[in-house]
């Protein structure tokens, strides 16, 4: 597991990583900051699902999520990265709140998230679950750094800082993550039956 700092209250709120692109919104309105804060919503759900890969519990982190980030919107400077300052917040909130989560699910084999899936056409809902259960095959540093990376669009820098560790090793562990991806899903292995490096961190 990657080394997190201990973030207590307020100080649980770190500073985004990098500027955005594009014109710093009026933050002083707060429905600017709602709305900036609700088109983050899809990214942070899926963010949370990688790591509690429990629905509840997901949906409790991002309103958990969204309430500090209200809470202590002026420690957001306007221009930077809210995404990446959201799943800071997010990935703290997770890693604390560990001892608390009341609600856990072993689903070692995916069992419990392919239950989760909306409604879709079979091919669709095949290729879903499949989707799920790699990514529950990942170890937990992998599947958070490609859903960074790959899903939410964030920079290696970006990763690196929420994640505290060096570019280099999110870089290992998206390429790690990818190259097991496309293993489980072209050779529909079952997890844990192929090769995989041991993690680098």
């Amino acid at each position: 597991m990657p080394q997190m700092r201990s973030p207590q209250g307020a100080m649980a709120i770190a500073p985004p990583p990098r500027p955005d692109h594009g014109p710093a919104p009026d933050l002083t309105n707060p429905a600017n900051w709602r709305a900036m804060l609700a088109r983050q919503i899809p990214a942070l759900r899926a963010f949370a699902f990688s790591l509690a890969r429990n629905r509840a519990d997901a949906d409790d982190l991002v309103q958990e999520t969204l309430v500090k980030a209200w809470t202590h919107r002026s420690r957001f400077e306007a221009g930077t990265n809210l995404k990446a300052w959201l799943f800071t917040i997010l990935r703290n909130s997770w890693y604390t709140g560990a001892a608390r989560r009341r609600r856990e699910v072993a689903d070692e084999e995916g069992r419990h998230a392919a239950g989760l899936t909306a409604e879709a056409n079979q091919e669709w809902t095949a290729e879903l679950t499949a989707l799920q259960a790699a990514l529950n095959a990942l170890p937990l540093e992998h599947r958070e750094a490609v859903i960074m990376v790959g899903a939410a669009g964030l920079s290696y820098q970006e990763a690196a800082d929420i994640s505290g560790c060096a570019v280099g090793t999110i870089k290992s562990r998206v390429n790690r993550a990818r190259r097991r991806l496309a293993r489980l899903l072209e050779h529909d292995l079952p997890p844990g039956q192929e090769n995989y490096e041991a993690d680098d961190s």
